[in-house]
């Protein structure tokens, strides 16, 4: 076969996830060709010529997209070539498709699902891929996988084994938002509403209008759009140190200045290509000047979606994830879908409560799973990653269990205890009763309050 690799790292030859894709082909050099298209680096000349990529994308049996998971899915540059892809009309029905990805597997699996239902859209025949760590090339068991990997999807393609799409049932239709005068003049806060909106988008542009005229606070919209970025990230961990962007756009800047400055942030966008746009993966990218800390938790966070969200399940996990692992409360979803303006109404209602009383829910698997990762990531890469280590020293994010060495001896006390047939016998059902007595003892103390009052 003759393989054509999309490598969607920004650093090109020296791409991480790209050294398993050489491992691979020094093994298969003999029976399939290997051709190396690095649209990560190149993605500003394939806007301004796609020829190059279309020839490659034709002579292509086999598409194997390459690249680092970047805050829940591939880099904006491979997220803005699959938008090309579609934009120059590019058929690539009945070719085969897998992925390699590299990441310490925050959210890999979101990352894996965009581009397996971008491989759909596209007709490709797509076969489940890869997600390795960034070191397990170094490993023998890290080798061992890529060979099998690699073995399964030579298997795959010969035995025409790949996966099948079920499209959802859709909406039929979308209702536009209705804009209502605005009833409070003087209002006060601050919630910034970040859109990616184009101009002819008037249903979003009605979803954002009612949204502000119905929310009782001070509003503002920025259309990252229409911001001059110099280019997406590059993953070079300039930033890990100082915080500080290598690029000269200011973005560092006006993110923390203007941006998560406001009391709650609104996003609104129309779902495009399983996502929210290549223009929101930029600005989202970006953001890596803040490194892994969670800047905003505390923060309200909510969206405006205009197009069919509900067949979006891939979406739906990260923007709950995006808001869990950040600390935010995600106060609601509203879309165009069934009825806008109520749902844009009860998005401002929740939105205006979350403020009043500083309501922040506890995270669940989403925050919890995701922030350990990134506990045990910032441990390890301190003396690089320095802003991320004081940060989480500061805000108790090392919270290892093996600080908890009293409840582990209590574990242990336990465990010897229900190691003995004869003494689970005469403990009977006081084992459960025991466990209950701390939740208890706050139940009294409620009861106690309440005949005080009185």
């Amino acid at each position: 076969m003759h393989i054509l690799v999309l490598n969607g790292s920004p650093k090109g030859k020296y791409s991480i996830t790209l050294q398993t894709v050489n491992y691979l082909e020094k093994l298969w050099s003999d029976r399939h060709t290997f051709e190396v298209l690095h649209v990560g680096q190149r993605i500003r000349a394939l806007e301004k010529d796609f020829s190059p990529a279309e020839k490659a994308l034709a002579q292509a049996d086999l598409i194997l997209f390459s690249y680092p998971v970047y805050t829940f899915i591939a880099p904006y540059q491979l997220h803005r070539f699959i938008e090309l892809i579609k934009e120059n009309g590019i058929t690539l029905k009945g070719k085969y498709a897998t992925q390699l990805s590299t990441s310490k597997h925050f959210y890999d699996v979101t990352a894996h699902a965009y581009i397996k239902d971008n491989c759909m859209d596209l007709g490709l025949l797509y076969i489940r891929g890869l997600s390795a760590d960034m070191d397990d090339l170094l490993t023998e068991k890290g080798q061992k996988e890529a060979i099998d990997f690699f073995r399964f999807v030579l298997w795959s393609v010969k035995n025409e084994a790949y996966e099948t799409f079920s499209p959802s049932v859709l909406p039929a239709s979308r209702l536009p938002a209705d804009v209502p005068a605005e009833s409070v003049k003087d209002k006060p806060g601050d919630v910034v509403v970040i859109t990616n909106m184009e101009k002819d988008d008037v249903r979003l542009a009605g979803m954002i209008a009612r949204f502000r005229a119905v929310l009782p606070r001070r509003t503002r919209v920025v259309n990252i759009r229409e911001y001059p970025f110099k280019g997406g990230c590059l993953g070079c961990f300039n930033c890990a140190v100082s915080g500080k962007c290598i690029y000269n756009d200011g973005f560092d800047t006006f993110l923390r200045e203007d941006l998560q400055t406001a009391e709650a942030i609104v996003y609104a966008f129309t779902v495009k290509d399983h996502s929210m746009g290549a223009s929101f993966k930029l600005y989202d990218d970006r953001q890596f000047c803040n490194g892994h800390r969670t800047v905003t938790m505390g923060m309200p966070m909510g969206y405006l979606v205009s197009g069919q969200y509900s067949a979006e399940k891939n979406l739906q996990t990260i923007l709950e994830a995006r808001a869990q692992v950040g600390g935010n409360f995600l106060v609601g979803v509203a879309t165009d879908e069934n009825d806008p303006n109520e749902e844009i109404d009860k998005l401002a209602k929740t939105l205006c409560y979350s403020l009043q009383n500083k309501y922040v829910p506890p995270q669940n698997f989403y925050g919890v799973g995701g922030m350990k990762v990134f506990r045990d990531l910032i441990w390890l890469m301190q003396g690089m990653m320095k802003a991320d280590h004081q940060f989480y020293k500061e805000h108790g994010q090392y919270d290892f269990p093996q600080k908890k060495w009293p409840t582990m001896l209590k574990m242990y006390l336990v465990g010897a205890l229900l190691s003995s047939e004869n003494v689970k016998k005469k403990l009977g059902n006081s084992m459960n009763e025991g466990m209950l007595m701390p939740y208890q003892s706050v139940l009294k103390y409620v009861d106690k309050a309440k005949k005080k009052k009185k």
